[in-house]
């Protein structure tokens, strides 16, 4: 009947029955009423419109007399198929889709967010999921526990153990659909307003997260040892966020001194704390993979993330979060109310690929065609020894090019965008006063202290991700860079 909300008008000069008429011709021409479409019977609408039947009836016999709609026997009135009709003045306005943003196309995308989705074991996977729906366990459709599948929770925490060093038990751990999740459920346990450290450049989605929160976030200095801990100090922060294994986007590694000076930091006041992102840590071309800081923590002021997301696939969508027992309380008090957002099914699988030991072979398969892959671009970069230098190449999946010709990003990626390669100014992960200072060309390549001292260097600095780029593809884009910027 709601096709039908027809508003008729008593002082009109039409009949009603003419109102009527002309009203379901109108739709039935400009294909609201589609083909086939059953009308309400007259008595219906005549109860509907609060009118006579015989008005009712009189409006259909005239949409039936001109071929619009039919009565079939003891079924009703139907809409009758119109098409190649020529309805003058009623054309039906098609919409337009709207209009799309222009993306544009580069045959070769050195993306420092990509992973190589060709290499997902898409065999095991699925087995893996069949076995798990196969099951007789109509428990995993039902709400499991907010921190996570306690199978799941005990394999992440064997696995981190003897991968990164970090000493948990199932119980401290949460599980969440991605970081973004993770730090929100955070930033609901300690509340708004919280005096939060970042290092600039740093992972810009994070920053803008824990702003967008009510949060106060403090821009902090860097060197190239990390986040240095006097201007944490001075920053009067209470939470510092760190990637001290691999920091992002800078690929700096935090050594051994700096960690225990980042810890003795929390430890000076009881509401201090660190989040340590463990992003990248999986891959590492040069000794062996650096513990985490959550292992040498020995007083509770570490809070650990860590993600699949890199390592298997972004849509995974599987992080965790590691808390110390002293925050385990507080969770409790405000985090549990929040539901897992991982499904149980999810769940059980990565647990099945973790404890299967599939996971394992993966990422040893992963290190070698990223390690394969970071060796040809470093050999590829061979000849651009004289016009720029080569950082952050010991660990993840990108590198970074700063120019000493004076050459800007900008002008590096405009040149490599004209031969169909696309790269990345380090610019866009700046934050706070070195992200306004980038507007004005002043901002700096290391530290916000050196804004004012070295306002050319962040900007000559671009970034090459190699994971979702092919070795052979890797040759071919360096041919172009080659002939872009040399």
């Amino acid at each position: 009947m709601n096709d039908l909300t027809i508003s008729l008008d008593p002082a009109s000069s039409a009949p009603l029955y003419e109102q009527i008429y002309r009203h379901i011709k109108g739709e039935i021409q400009n294909g609201r009423l589609p083909f086939g479409k059953k009308l309400p019977s007259t008595r219906n609408l005549a109860n509907y419109l609060q009118i006579s039947r015989t008005t009712a009836d009189m409006a259909y016999s005239q949409l039936v007399s001109e071929g619009y709609i039919e009565a079939v026997p003891y079924r009703g009135y139907f809409v009758c198929e119109l098409e190649g009709l020529y309805c003058p003045g009623t054309e039906r306005k098609k919409r337009r889709p709207e209009k799309e943003r222009k993306e544009e196309t580069f045959r070769y995308d050195f993306s420092p967010s990509g992973v190589d989705l060709n290499s997902f074991p898409d065999g095991i996977w699925r087995k893996l999921s069949k076995n798990i729906l196969l099951a007789d366990n109509r428990k995993i459709f039902q709400l499991g526990d907010p921190q996570g599948e306690y199978e799941l929770r005990c394999t992440i925490a064997d696995y981190l153990h003897q991968a990164r060093g970090v000493l948990a038990e199932p119980e401290q751990i949460v599980v969440g659909a991605g970081n973004d999740f993770l730090l929100l459920l955070l930033c609901s346990m300690f509340g708004t307003g919280q005096k939060i450290a970042m290092e600039s450049p740093t992972y810009r989605k994070a920053y803008d997260l824990l702003r967008n929160l009510s949060n106060e976030v403090r821009v902090v200095e860097m060197d190239e040892s990390g986040m240095r801990i006097d201007s944490l100090e001075a920053s009067g922060a209470d939470i510092a966020y760190v990637m001290p294994s691999h920091q992002f986007p800078l690929g700096i590694v935090m050594p051994v001194k700096r960690r225990m000076q980042l810890l003795e930091w929390a430890a000076e006041a009881e509401r201090r704390f660190i989040i340590e992102d463990d992003y990248d840590s999986e891959f590492r071309y040069r000794g062996k993979p650096i513990p985490a800081l959550q292992g040498f923590d020995r007083r509770g002021k570490v809070i650990y993330i860590g993600t699949f997301s890199k390592s298997i696939a972004p849509a995974i969508r599987v992080s965790y979060l590691v808390l110390p027992d002293r925050l385990m309380d507080l969770y409790h008090q405000r985090g549990r109310m929040i539901s897992s957002t991982v499904s149980r099914v999810d769940q059980l699988l990565l647990a099945n690929f973790l404890d299967g030991g599939y996971y394992e072979r993966h990422l040893n398969k992963m290190r070698a065609v990223y390690k394969s892959r970071h060796d040809a671009l470093l050999e590829e970069l061979r000849e651009f020894h004289g016009i720029c230098r080569i950082s952050g190449e010991n660990a993840g999946v990108h590198i970074l090019l700063t120019f000493q010709n004076g050459m800007t990003e900008q002008e590096a990626a405009a040149r490599a965008a004209k031969e169909g390669v696309r790269v990345y100014g380090l610019s866009r992960y700046y934050v706070g006063a070195d992200a306004a200072a980038q507007e004005d060309g002043s901002g700096s390549g290391w530290q916000t202290a050196a804004a004012e001292k070295d306002g050319a260097r962040q900007s000559r600095t671009v970034i090459l991700g190699y994971a979702n780029v092919a070795e052979t593809e890797i040759r071919e884009a360096a041919k172009c860079l080659k002939k872009a910027w040399l």
